[in-house]
């Protein structure tokens, strides 16, 4: 009897595995690609960590190089980059009522949401902040709207 249930537990367990599916790269995509629905495939398979919807890829950008047939991972895409590397942004530092502004050098590329060093032109001290999706950098978090 314990045998036919632990049968039973594995051939459930192999047919959830197999009805899984993996988003993958149709063809060998550079970084800083934008991603089209021409340039993904779907297969079966489960990879843990691996995109698996069309919809989770399509219009972002490849982060790394997206080799063909293998699995896209999560972190291997990300919005696209509004600020280039060296690009002079608007720096913000904001606590409670205080807000103090200056223009930073950008050290990296960076989308909205991503973490970016940039360095304050001013002082030339490099600080770490989040993008906002005008470009700008908030130390402090990014403003209540």
């Amino acid at each position: 009897m314990k045998t036919l249930a632990l049968i039973s537990a594995i051939l459930t367990l192999v047919s959830q595995t197999a009805l899984a599916e993996t988003i993958v790269a149709a063809r060998t995509i550079r970084a800083q690609t934008l991603l089209a629905p021409s340039d993904l495939n779907v297969v079966q398979g489960d990879v843990p960590g691996a995109l698996i919807s069309l919809s989770e890829a399509v219009g972002l950008e490849a982060r790394v190089v997206l080799y063909s047939g293998r699995p896209i991972m999560a972190g291997d895409v990300g919005p696209a980059a509004i600020i280039e590397r060296n690009q002079i942004v608007k720096l913000f530092y904001t606590v409670g009522t205080l807000s103090i502004s200056a223009d930073a050098r950008a050290l990296a590329r960076a989308g909205p949401g991503d973490m970016l060093r940039v360095m304050n032109l001013t002082s030339k001290s490099t600080v770490s902040g989040i993008v906002a999706p005008d470009g700008s950098v908030y130390v402090s978090g990014l403003p209540r709207s």
